[in-house]
């Protein structure tokens, strides 16, 4: 087996992955981006041409860059992750481009940050920890999860997780799913609901859906206006997802009680009043970035290039 591989999630260009000896093994040639850095388009229009194979991050790889590298000889993108919308999926199916996403590789990294960020919103931890640190001795009444509504929009691998979760902290949990799955019954604590219901009656909405086909973002000042006062916010999925303007009246009304994301429009993300808010929790996408959830998934993006060039 010969070509060349091109790799480009951040963490594997700055740190390697064993996982990645096995391209090398069967006589592929594996090439990087800048480590620790998300290509741009003209790095990949740089780079891909000339590759078979990539193995690719969250970054935006458009018909541009996909029309470059197919007339080169690219056959196979295969995710580090479960999303595929950072790809122009159309231009893929008509060069004849493969997209293999990791399939449930980092799902329980996303649900596990997704509750820590829940317990996170609901005690104030970072509030409290910057307080005390500067030593200043300032509390702040926190909430108990027990008998508290949880509203799941997208019930998918990590939503299922993140319900079972949920329900393991003694909270209701309600979800929305546009292909809701019957044979999903993790106990009698939780329901599928319509979106209003589960807007209406949620102390806790977290999104775990990909975005809107059309482009708008699903969190706009209407999706607020029927959420419960007060409730919070986790976006563990995508961005693009919150209409941020709206969002940043609500949390400034008190109307979004909290809010907690690990998603940005870019990465790292521009200065925003948002990120500067006291009510809101920011990390630096790291769902996926547990040991267990890098190795499922470098593991499974390996297996998925050499399966399709072979």
């Amino acid at each position: 087996m010969t070509g060349r591989i091109l790799v480009t999630p951040r963490s594997l260009t700055r740190d390697g992955h064993p996982a990645l000896e096995r391209l090398r093994q069967a006589g592929l040639e594996v090439l990087t981006c800048t480590p620790d850095k998300q290509p741009g388009e003209e790095e990949l229009l740089q780079r891909l041409p000339g590759c078979v194979g990539m193995l690719a991050g969250v970054e935006k790889i458009s018909a541009r860059v996909l029309e470059a590298a197919a007339a080169k000889g690219l056959r196979i993108i295969a995710r580090n992750g479960v999303g595929v919308d950072n790809v122009d999926l159309a231009a893929a199916k008509r060069l004849g481009i493969r997209v293999q996403p990791a399939a449930d590789a980092n799902s329980r990294g996303v649900a596990e940050l997704t509750l820590a960020m829940i317990l996170a919103l609901a005690r104030r931890l970072v509030f409290h920890d910057g307080r005390l640190k500067a030593q200043q001795w300032d509390r702040h009444k926190g909430f108990e999860l027990e008998g508290k509504v949880l509203g799941l929009v997208g019930c998918g691998q990590v939503g299922k997780l993140v319900a079972k979760l949920g329900l393991g902290m003694s909270m209701r949990v309600l979800a929305y799913d546009v292909a809701p799955d019957p044979r999903f019954a993790p106990g009698s604590g939780f329901a599928y609901a319509p979106m209003d219901r589960l807007l209406g009656e949620s102390d806790v909405v977290s999104l775990h859906c990909p975005p809107c086909p059309d482009g708008r973002p699903l969190v706009d000042a209407d999706f607020i206006s029927r959420m419960k006062p007060g409730a919070l916010l986790i976006n563990t999925a995508r961005a693009a997802l919150l209409d941020d303007q709206a969002v940043l009246d609500a949390l400034q009304t008190g109307r979004i009680g909290g809010l907690a994301m690990d998603v940005f429009h870019a990465e790292p993300p521009q200065p925003h009043a948002m990120l500067q808010h006291p009510n809101v929790l920011a990390t630096p996408h790291i769902g996926g970035y547990t040991t267990e959830s890098v190795d499922r998934a470098v593991t499974a993006a390996v297996d998925a290039i050499l399966a399709h060039l072979r």
